[in-house]
């Protein structure tokens, strides 16, 4: 229901109180761009007073900051056309206020005898949140700027490890060739073997770089077939066959995960099949459900009729696999019948010991 007013007068306090009351600085301007009213705010904000400001030209207010081409044009223009602006930007040095950046808002107010219009001007300013948003957006580009020299970093730590270790083997096979102790020859290819396994898990983690979770079936699958390729000799034709499902891990999980696997594949093709096998099988299988998951490493070689402690690992072997299963929170079962080794480790989210063999 529209409210009735006595006379004008009681309508023009109105329209003022209405005016003073906005937070925003607002303008009242005729049909030719002359201030007929300010807010209080706009006084406020510009440091202006009322003789400075009622009756004067918008274009020619304090040290003509407003007198702007495109700003007169649309005012003269479209606002006729259209009767409103919205988020018109201007940037400039006010008096007492520095350099301000203010958006404008227009619209145009035709009355019923269509004889006079007047124009409402309203000011925001933008300054502040503008200055927080160019912090912000300098802080995304440091960021990703170091994002990037992290990237390169990681990289080349990456490529110097697997230089490092590249030689360090190279040395070992060196010494292995010239020295005259067998067991010290022996010795010394199973560190540069340990190493190479090293190595391989470094090199297929680095293919995954900068993804913190891993998908373990197409890991450890891509990390034996390697495995295979290296190790396995025609003499003695072994299927590695992987099954894994689709449960992930995180990386620093998956590189003591990957070690396991690689001892204990190692272990299985060197020992588990002394003679010819026609059916020469390795089986790694891995299992998840929720945070648990299962790891089986079996073979179908001598079992029993081995040596026990070589068939687990050895004791450096078996040494390593413990030490990495605590460190994940797994046990370890170990499963050694004549039908073959079968190697178990198993995180159900409860400190696990070490089982039988």
């Amino acid at each position: 229901m529209m409210m009735e007013f006595q006379n004008l007068q009681d309508a023009e306090r109105l329209a003022l109180a209405v005016v003073n009351t906005i937070h925003d600085p607002l303008l009242v301007l005729d049909s030719k761009f002359c201030v007929l009213a300010a807010s209080r705010s706009f006084y406020e904000t510009f440091h202006v007073v009322p003789e400075h400001t009622i009756g004067r030209f918008l274009f020619s207010l304090g040290n003509g900051q407003w007198d702007i081409p495109a700003l007169r044009q649309l005012l003269e223009t479209i606002i006729p056309a259209q009767t409103a602006m919205d988020g018109f930007e201007v940037e400039a040095v006010f008096p007492s206020r520095g350099h301000r950046i203010m958006v404008l808002n227009a619209r145009q107010v035709v009355f019923e005898d269509k004889a006079n219009a007047m124009i409402l001007l309203a000011f925001a300013d933008v300054t502040v949140g503008r200055a927080i948003q160019r912090e912000k957006d300098a802080l995304l580009r440091r960021t990703e700027e170091l994002l990037l020299q992290k990237e390169i970093l990681l990289q080349e730590m990456q490529h110097r490890v697997a230089n490092s270790l590249q030689i360090i083997a190279s040395i070992l096979l060196l010494k292995a060739r010239i020295v005259t102790s067998e067991e010290t020859r022996r010795d010394l290819h199973d560190a540069h073997q340990r190493l190479m396994s090293v190595a391989e898990v470094q090199r297929h983690l680095h293919v995954t770089h900068g993804i913190d979770q891993i998908l373990v079936g197409s890991y450890l699958s891509t990390l034996c077939d390697s495995l295979g390729a290296s190790m396995i000799r025609d003499a003695q034709p072994i299927d590695i066959t992987t099954i894994g499902d689709a449960g992930q891990i995180g990386s620093d999980q998956a590189v003591s995960l990957g070690l396991i696997v690689t001892e204990l594949v190692i272990n299985a093709i060197k020992y588990a099949f002394p003679v010819f096998q026609a059916d020469a099988q390795v089986l790694v299988n891995y299992t998840s459900s929720g945070a648990d998951w299962s790891l089986i490493v079996a073979d179908n070689g001598i079992g029993k009729k081995g040596d026990p402690a070589t068939r687990a690992g050895g004791g450096l072997g078996t040494a390593i696999v413990q030490a990495l299963a605590k460190q994940l929170g797994a046990r370890i079962d170990i499963s050694n019948n004549v039908t073959g080794t079968g190697i178990s480790i198993t995180y159900t989210g409860i400190t696990s010991t070490v089982g039988p063999a």
